[in-house]
């Protein structure tokens, strides 16, 4: 944690037993049918992956094919791809424009580099997400940087779901761009209960959809710091204005060694949440208020 400031396996035998009059073959069971019945649909899916990049085995086409042709056959169906791909991101775009902020152009390396990644991008899902950041780059140039681009090519759907979720439990103190995961508190002795107990208490994440090894994923794709956070002491009697998916609350720390633990979103995280719809998370703050209201004042 970092402080913040403001068995090896055995074979298993059978000893063969003679058949008094084998007079036939016996017929396949039901279930030695069914063992080749899975095998070929998995061919036919792997051959109909393959297919859509333009590889095919020479037995499963003619084979008077040269090479030369089955080369441009597959960099013409890449082409078309990609083509097509980008239109979708480009469309996509247009569905998100918005009004321009700053009379400013977006970068050329920002531009090119952006459209060699977003014809990599198949999901629908995806091509909107990447359309909006279009959108807002072309509005607000500077929005999204290279390294935010190059994470999000990384994201799986899976990874996107779960960015989302922690999306949807994050919190943003006012005048703070950088989302964090609020999970506890911890409460420093005083001096006269110097060997007392500390008081902490943690909430735990995981029963809102959000497990540690999400966490562990998403820090690995750099989207949250690596470790939890604790931020510095804060003022006793202060009030802070804290926001979750448009819900606002306030938290005033009733006495003095007071600090929250969280998760802090990277700067890359911070920027693609800005384009992450959420739900709100009604129990979810239920709770959080609850374990926060040990040492909290909570409106």
């Amino acid at each position: 944690m970092k402080i913040e400031n403001q068995n090896k396996p055995h074979t298993l035998t059978t000893e063969a037993k003679p058949v008094k009059s084998p007079k036939s073959t016996p017929a396949p069971t039901e279930a030695s049918k069914g063992t080749q019945e899975p095998v070929q649909g998995t061919a036919a899916r792997i051959t109909q992956w393959f297919a859509q990049v333009g590889v095919s085995l020479p037995y499963q086409g003619l084979r008077t094919n040269s090479i030369e042709s089955r080369v441009q056959k597959r960099e013409k169906i890449a082409a078309q791809r990609k083509l097509n791909n980008i239109e979708r991101v480009f469309e996509k775009a247009l569905a998100f424009c918005i009004e321009q902020d700053k009379n400013e152009r977006i970068d050329p390396d920002w531009f090119y580099n952006f459209v060699c990644m977003a014809e990599e991008i198949h999901s629908s899902s995806m091509q909107e997400l990447w359309g909006k950041i279009f959108a807002v780059e072309t509005s607000r140039p500077g929005s999204f940087s290279l390294r935010t681009l190059l994470t999000l090519k990384q994201l799986t759907q899976k990874d996107a779901q779960t960015f989302r979720r922690a999306v949807s439990l994050s919190s943003r103190r006012r005048d703070d761009t950088t989302p964090k995961l609020l999970s506890g508190f911890y409460q420093k002795p005083s001096m006269f209960a110097l060997f007392s107990l500390r008081k902490e208490q943690q909430l735990n994440l995981a029963v809102f959809g959000l497990s540690y090894p999400d966490l562990l994923s998403l820090m690995d794709l750099g989207l949250i710091h690596q470790t939890e956070i604790e931020s510095g002491e804060w003022p006793m009697d202060t009030k802070f204005e804290w926001r979750s998916n448009g819900q606002t609350f306030n938290l005033t720390a009733n006495k003095n060694g007071t600090t929250l633990k969280y998760y802090k979103f990277t700067t890359t995280g911070a920027e693609l949440f800005t384009l992450v719809g959420a739900n709100k998370q009604e129990k979810y703050l239920e709770a959080l208020k609850l374990t926060l209201s040990s040492a909290f004042t909570i409106d």
